[in-house]
């Protein structure tokens, strides 16, 4: 059985509990980061673990261990789990850190009161397994009713676990007809934020231009493809507001997100975008990205299809 790290030991994966009282069930006061490895080497693993930090210090949740010691204890996590990995496979992992028990509840024996942390590592074919067609099809990105949360009432550039909003903009997405329906969020301004778990790019007279960072989570892979694929392949990327108007209206989309890396957005609301084709420069960062790391980051992604074929709820799926 794979094991977690749980507050500094490693435990069966199935002894990994809070308690009812905890405050990340509370009030999902929780910080949390999901990476992915290429090749079994970790992703920009120090940059999510600084972004878990960030939170951390925002939200207060007082934690004695470093990043340096954090980063030692995903790698004690991954090493502890290697055994349970099929050739091929690729780590993810799930780090979580809570405050822990209410005041009120500190005193039941037998409850360790403080911050939990705790990092799991699975297979990242069960997250992505359903998606390697997506590259050949693309996403049809829909607008919901629901509004991404404004800044000054939830931060979302802290990655935490109060994302019912994430939840209900997805159960609104999966009642409409068709296939492969993502959520794309606008703000309470109107402008285009992000999807429920990814960041949203279009690609206009050869510019990537993405939503500017105030009200989204500023993705790791958003930031690789601002600020290190986009300057490699000498492709203009810029941060500004993008309305639908701008979207429906775009050359070419793409999102980003650790687990996929990129996808492509071929229609909005039902509609072409563009020629409703996969685009030119979504598949030449997406070769750049395969280049950097080392291995065909699509091919490898359709390789996994059929990988997870539980009928269970998943972001898209709720009956």
């Amino acid at each position: 059985m794979r094991k977690v790290y749980f507050n500094g030991k490693m435990i069966p994966e199935n002894q990994a509990k809070i308690s009812i009282y905890d405050s990340a069930l509370m009030f999902g006061d929780m910080v949390f980061e999901m990476t992915r490895s290429f090749n079994q080497e970790q992703f920009k693993l120090v940059e999510h673990i600084e972004r878990l930090y960030a939170g951390l210090k925002i939200l207060e949740i007082p934690i004695a261990m470093t990043q340096d010691e954090m980063l030692s204890a995903c790698y004690e996590t991954i090493d502890a789990n290697s055994d349970f990995f099929e050739d091929g496979d690729e780590h993810r992992l799930m780090i979580d850190v809570s405050r822990g028990l209410l005041g009120i509840y500190q005193g039941i024996e037998g409850i360790e009161s403080g911050p939990n942390v705790i990092i799991a590592d699975f297979p990242l074919k069960w997250t992505v397994s359903s998606m390697g067609k997506l590259f050949d099809t693309g996403i049809n990105v829909v607008i919901p009713s629901q509004r991404v949360i404004p800044s000054r009432y939830l931060d979302p550039k802290i990655k935490n676990r109060s994302r019912i909003h994430y939840l209900m903009a997805n159960i609104e997405i999966s009642k409409y007809e068709g296939n492969n329906n993502w959520a794309l969020m606008l703000d309470e301004d109107g402008f285009v934020a992000e999807g429920t778990g990814d960041n949203f790019f279009l690609v206009k007279n050869g510019e990537v231009i993405t939503p500017e960072p105030r009200n989204i989570l500023r993705g790791i892979s958003r930031d690789y493809v601002l600020q290190e694929l986009c300057p490699q392949l000498n492709i203009n990327a810029t941060e500004k507001n993008i309305e639908p108007y701008d979207v429906y209206n775009a050359d070419e989309a793409f999102i980003t997100g650790t687990p996929f890396s990129m996808l492509p957005v071929t229609s909005i609301n039902g509609l072409p975008i563009g020629n409703g084709q996969v685009g030119g420069i979504f598949s030449k960062i997406l070769a750049q990205w395969s280049l950097n790391v080392g291995l065909d980051i699509e091919a490898q992604i359709k390789s996994w299809q059929g990988a997870n074929t539980s009928n269970g709820p998943t972001p898209y799926k709720f009956k």
